[in-house]
């Protein structure tokens, strides 16, 4: 047997002192959690200034809604405006015809100058015919036939003439049948000056006042 001596076993390496902990690992750990909990902080605050901004929106909402509703109640309500029940105007060469059948016309329209024996005497004056022409089925009674003028713009009242020298003798006395008519030599005084003149025209009591307006030469 030999008496060799085995050899020695390998030496292991020596160990490596343990890492020691980081300060700088450290404190950004730290200013990582800080940020983060001032977010979570923040995120809360915004949420409730969220929650905020959404109660003060439906309380705004809310009182607009109110204020609405009192301006909408307060609001006028449109009227319908009147119809004009005023009586209708026709031309001096126009015919007139009522309900009634009875016809209303004017005629032969002329310049005078009334005589000195008629009222008012040594007047300008408009002298012009008047037809009646009852169609209808009941007497018309012409004592109460009426016939009013004026001229110019300013609407002057023109005087009745009564001048029986140039046959103009004022209204009828009679009384119109049916289906007859009767004509009246009227006159207004107007002067030379104006052309314009407005003639009314009334049949009798019951019969609507018949106006007559235009210009003359």
């Amino acid at each position: 047997m030999s008496n060799t001596t085995p050899p020695p076993p390998p030496a292991f390496p020596p160990q490596p002192p343990p890492a020691k902990k980081s300060r700088t690992n450290a404190a950004i750990i730290g200013s990582a959690a800080a940020v983060i909990a001032a977010i979570v902080a923040t995120g809360i605050v915004v949420i409730n200034s969220r929650d905020d901004a959404k109660s003060s929106d439906t309380a705004s909402a809310a009182n607009s809604a109110t204020s609405d509703d009192v301006i909408a109640a307060d609001e006028p309500t449109e009227e319908p405006e009147p119809e004009d029940t005023g009586p209708e105007v026709f031309g001096l060469n126009d015919i007139v015809t009522y309900n009634n059948k009875v016809e209303v016309s004017l005629s032969k329209f002329s310049r005078r100058m009334s005589s000195s024996t008629a009222a008012p005497e040594n007047t300008p004056y408009l002298k012009f015919e008047v037809r009646v022409k009852n169609g209808g089925t009941s007497t018309i009674d012409t004592t109460s036939f009426s016939v009013s003028c004026a001229y110019g713009e300013d609407g002057k009242e023109g005087e009745l003439v009564i001048d029986s020298e140039r046959g103009v003798n004022g209204g009828p006395t009679t009384r119109l049948l049916a289906g007859r008519s009767l004509t009246v030599t009227w006159g207004c005084v107007l002067p030379k000056s104006e052309r314009t003149v407005q003639i009314e025209v009334s049949p009798d009591f019951e019969t609507e006042t018949a106006i007559f307006t235009g210009d003359v030469k």
